[in-house]
């Protein structure tokens, strides 16, 4: 197995690298443009490269489009704790200050999607707008994991991180990254060919990064392990409740783990504006299977928020 550092995850482009320090670690963004800030969150098994076609448009735009990796992730801090939810919102806050904004659009797939549906109820001071791509508010995630059999089926492989140890060395294994990018794109995404050969690489070297493997299963650990104790019965109690600001929520039809059908039941919790597109065509990775018609649906909704 070749050696991989922090190094390999930054990648060139029309973007600057940097690292902020924020919540008490280090985080590694990517930035382009300027404008009003628009915070930009990957999910698993990815890293702030998701992005790559977003931070370009959006800066076109004439938004200031910041990719960040997140705890655990890509050149980010990789600390052995701190991988709650509360806390990874409260990162996401302490980033947007470092950045020297008072607030920002927070943009999220996957588990960065679930932190930016928590945003509002965490950290409502920073957090102007939401948009979710390929995930449901957590409640209707919980819900529907636990109450309703095809989101509990498609959720199983969840029990599978649950295992000390076995998950990180498969996921370091060669062809795991590529095997869940595959079967969890619902499509064919993605692809055949240098281009698909150049994302696959890129995302198999970030999880080969030392640590990141088991950061990420600390993710999924906490959302499991909580449910039956204190700390998570609070976080359901604080986020389940209306959200006040614009929401835009972006689903793939064809999404074999988060389903849309559990996506759609998150519209009870967006009352301060609530757009919700489906593509029938596409799977999870809707920010790369599907990178202009995500553009185009997150450039006509931020044009149209109110100031702030």
């Amino acid at each position: 197995m070749t050696s991989v550092d922090a190094t390999h995850v930054l990648h060139d482009g029309p973007w600057r690298h940097r690292f902020v320090s924020a919540n008490g670690a280090r985080f590694h963004v990517a930035e382009a443009g300027s404008g009003p800030l628009v915070l930009l969150l990957h999910g698993f098994p990815q890293m702030w490269w998701c992005w790559r076609h977003q931070l370009t448009a959006l800066a076109d735009a004439g938004y200031r489009a910041v990719a960040m990796d997140l705890r655990g992730y890509g050149a980010s801090d990789k600390p052995p704790r701190g991988y709650d939810t509360p806390n990874l919102a409260t990162d996401v806050a302490a980033v947007i200050r470092s950045l020297g904004a008072s607030d920002a659009v927070v943009v999220g797939h996957d588990w960065g999607g679930w932190i930016s549906w928590s945003m509002p109820a965490l950290e409502p001071e920073v957090t102007r707008a939401v948009a979710a791509i390929s995930m449901a508010h957590p409640v209707a995630m919980r819900r529907g994991a636990g109450g309703h059999r095809s989101q509990a089926a498609a959720s199983r492989y969840v029990w599978g991180f649950q295992v000390p140890i076995r998950p990180e060395r498969q996921l370091v294994r060669a062809g795991a990254v590529e095997a869940l990018l595959r079967r969890g794109s619902g499509t064919s995404w993605p692809g055949h060919g240098e281009e698909a050969d150049a994302i696959v690489a890129a995302y198999t070297d970030a999880m080969r990064v030392p640590f990141v493997a088991h950061s990420a299963m600390e993710y999924y650990r906490w959302a499991v392990r909580s449910t039956w104790r204190r700390d998570g019965r609070a976080f359901v109690e604080r986020i389940d409740r209306p959200i006040d600001v614009p929401v835009l929520h972006l689903q793939g039809a064809r999404d074999p783990a988060v389903l849309a059908e559990t996506a759609r039941r998150s519209a009870k919790w967006a009352t301060g504006g609530y757009e919700y597109h489906e593509d029938d065509d596409a799977g999870h990775f809707l920010p790369e299977e599907r990178p202009a018609e995500v553009n185009a649906a997150l450039l006509d909704w931020l044009a149209r928020l109110p100031s702030s």
